[in-house]
């Protein structure tokens, strides 16, 4: 077992294990010093007690994950990691790989619990921020080929002073280029409905769309407080009892069908903290984000942009640089500035 104080070495540098700060059945991060004069990084390990209990296709899954999240970490270009966790290290320790992440203040499930127990609330202003933030850094992930599949609040690390939020955890990426269905991917109470009811011919038929709704259940947990959706709990709920059969468990209580992602009083909840002059957009948005069907949902993070656009009551000057419009945001030659490199903050 794997205790404070061992040391990790890793191929640019050594790192003394502190405190413990996040797990789950996959992996565990701690603290740790590195070398003189370094800040602080976040250690993730393999979870080694459930990797001895796993059986070997299991093991195989989990080690294969954490070489799948270094390799993607890997390809970004130093521009890219404006709103995804930075990679600063990567190893093995004792037969199983180990990254070293740039270390957060927080994340949105931790800080919202805690504005919860204060009965406060996050401004519509940082919220919608967030999640344009948020789109910026899935954007990302699909323009290297990639689909995200768990975003959730434990996955969106809060800088130290709440305004800046980036994407961890990619061992769940999926190629985008394979239209092939997977086999189950994610976290029930995040996930989109494709996700979770398996498709006629069997397996996951996910896309790109399927990070969109996940997005959307975001923007609705931000926006209620830190209440999920009850699609979402009722998901996670089943998958908890009955593992992937809970699917069907559902559909048998709907007749049938999956059960509808937004209900009226959510809409309501939704609404009632939202000014008057950014209601509809912002319920439009929501409700685009959440639709059942995948191609009822945006087609790529440049229509959500526009759309939070909206939500936000902003209309950018036609060119002006964005740093939370994906296509700006990427700072990269497009024709939006004449195939020129794009400057800005």
């Amino acid at each position: 077992m794997t205790t404070a104080d061992a040391i990790i070495a890793l191929e640019l540098g050594h790192y003394r294990l502190r405190e413990q700060i996040g797990g789950s059945a996959y992996g565990i991060i701690w603290r740790a010093s590195g070398p003189q004069t370094t800040r602080d990084v976040a250690i993730k390990l393999v979870n080694r007690e459930q990797m001895a209990r796993a059986l070997p296709q299991q093991q195989e899954r989990w080690i294969g994950a954490a070489n799948n999240e270094i390799a993607f970490l890997q390809s970004l270009e130093p521009w890219d990691e404006r709103h995804i966790v930075r990679l600063l290290d990567s190893g093995w320790h004792e037969g199983l790989p180990v990254l070293a992440l740039e270390l957060m203040g927080s994340d949105l499930g931790k800080h919202m619990a805690t504005l919860k127990s204060r009965s406060e609330t996050v401004p519509l202003a940082q919220a919608l921020g967030w999640i344009a933030q948020m789109n910026q850094a899935l954007a990302k992930v699909h323009q290297y080929g990639w689909r995200y599949l768990d975003l959730k609040p434990a996955n969106v690390l809060l800088d130290p002073h709440l305004r800046t939020v980036k994407l961890a955890d990619f061992g769940t990426n999926r190629a985008l280029g394979s239209l092939q269905a997977h086999s189950y991917a994610g976290t029930a109470n995040w996930q989109a409905p494709e996700q979770f009811f398996p498709a006629d011919g069997g397996g996951y038929a996910s896309s790109a769309r399927s990070d969109y709704f996940s997005l959307g259940a975001m923007l609705y947990f931000l926006m209620a407080g830190g209440v999920p959706l009850r699609f979402c709990v009722d998901c996670g709920q089943a998958y908890r009892d009955h593992h992937v059969a809970g699917a069907d468990l559902l559909r048998s209580r709907n007749a049938g069908a999956i059960p509808a992602a937004l209900l009226p009083q959510e809409e309501e909840r939704f609404a009632a903290g939202i000014p008057a002059a950014q209601r509809d957009a912002a319920l439009e948005l929501l409700r685009v984000l959440l639709q059942i069907d995948p191609a009822l949902r945006p087609r790529h993070a440049i229509q959500i942009s526009r759309m939070l656009h909206a939500a936000q009551g902003v209309k950018p000057p036609r060119g002006a640089f964005d740093a939370v419009d994906p296509a700006l945001g990427m700072r990269r030659p497009s024709a939006v500035n004449g195939w020129q490199t794009m400057q800005g903050a």
